[in-house]
């Protein structure tokens, strides 16, 4: 299973914010999406997940081209997005925030598997404390596993260690790795952490203004390689 884009562009109003952007993402694996502020990459995940529609160029999941459809439909294709900044809903419960995923799933389909308690067991123990109250590092914990519910085929995560302590940052590497290891999942990654994206990414995409300006497997590149291609 792969998601593919090919020659992806995307405006906000007269600004061109992606230039052709082509991209492999295989399942059983890690892709790294790295730059600098400002360089294209959440609205390149935008643009994947139909929260923001792009201007030009195709999406490809398992040999089938997606049009241009709207979120609700990329995540029933199985396309699953972890935004910057959680968005969980802070009045509803952890359990309810978790059963929005619901909405894009057969009604046959609508529980929570075991798996998300035992990747989160603080989800479980807080299941009907409400996702506001949760610290910031336990809401990136929902936003994952809500994302999860949706058994997705693409995982689009948007800078998942921004302002998370070093524990849960950990756990959520843990996590990760357990999901490319099940082999049935592509995982798309953004993320600045550099050490974080090193240690998971099976391969590399730099963006620079836009535009793919290095990209692939980690056997080939070297860590100083990467790292300067990034700071640039």
């Amino acid at each position: 299973m792969m998601l593919r884009t090919e020659n992806l562009t995307l405006h906000y109003g007269g600004s061109q914010i992606l230039h052709g952007i082509d991209l492999a993402a295989e399942a059983g694996q890690v892709t790294c999406v790295m730059g600098t502020n400002g360089v294209g990459k959440t609205s390149l995940l935008k643009a994947l997940a139909g929260t923001h529609p792009r201007s030009g160029g195709e999406i490809e999941l398992d040999g089938e081209r997606l049009g241009r459809l709207p979120a609700q439909a990329m995540a029933r294709k199985g396309l699953a997005v972890v935004p910057q900044g959680r968005m969980i809903f802070p009045l509803l419960s952890v359990r309810e925030n978790l059963e929005t995923g619901f909405a894009c799933l057969p009604r046959s389909e609508h529980r929570i598997p075991d798996e998300i308690f035992e990747l989160f067991p603080v989800l479980a123990e807080m299941s009907h404390r409400r996702g506001g109250d949760l610290s910031g590092g336990q809401q990136q914990q929902l936003a994952i596993a809500r994302a999860m519910i949706t058994r997705p085929k693409v995982l689009l995560l948007d800078e998942p260690t921004e302002g998370i302590q070093p524990n849960i940052i950990q756990q959520i590497g843990r996590v990760i790795r357990h999901l490319r290891d099940r082999g049935d999942m592509a995982i798309i990654l953004v993320e600045q952490y550099f050490d974080f994206a090193w240690d998971l990414a099976d391969r590399f995409y730099v963006l620079r203004r836009g535009e793919v300006a290095l990209s692939g497997a980690r056997a080939e590149t070297t860590r100083e390689a990467l790292r300067q291609a990034v700071s640039v």
